[in-house]
């Protein structure tokens, strides 16, 4: 695991930082060639260049978002945004995280981009890599 996003799940609290563990864990293992990083101050995974998914702490709990996620259609996922195509969900403890939706929607976050790396370039607009 990437050392700072190991720094950053030991700075959150107990049921927090087992959350944060098991994503990390999961994601890792489920987005083979993925770059990992802290990026705007939580844990990022970049395909090719390109953000994928990563997790924050926020007031409800930590928040599990996929750029590309609004795409999935996956009930367990929430879509909130209607500029860009990123989805959501918030996880408490280790028994909120079902493994088989994460890795579901971890397969689908390798076959479902939008390509935010170019987002500024193109001055705002999106475009779909796959």
């Amino acid at each position: 695991m990437n050392l700072e996003i190991l720094k950053y799940n030991e700075k959150q609290e107990a049921d927090h930082k087992d959350v944060c563990d098991i994503l990390a864990k999961e994601i890792d293992s489920n987005l083979p060639g993925a770059e990992s990083k802290i990026w705007h101050s939580h844990p990022v995974w970049f395909l090719d260049g390109n953000p994928t998914v990563g997790y924050s702490k926020q007031k409800p709990g930590i928040r599990l978002m996929f750029w590309s996620g609004a795409d999935f259609e996956e009930p367990g996922l929430n879509v909130l945004g209607k500029k860009f195509k990123d989805a959501s969900v918030f996880f408490n403890n280790c028994s909120d995280i079902n493994r088989s939706d994460l890795r579901q929607w971890l397969r689908k976050a390798q076959d479902i981009q939008w390509d935010y790396k170019n987002l500024v370039k193109r001055k705002g607009r999106l475009e779909r890599l796959r």
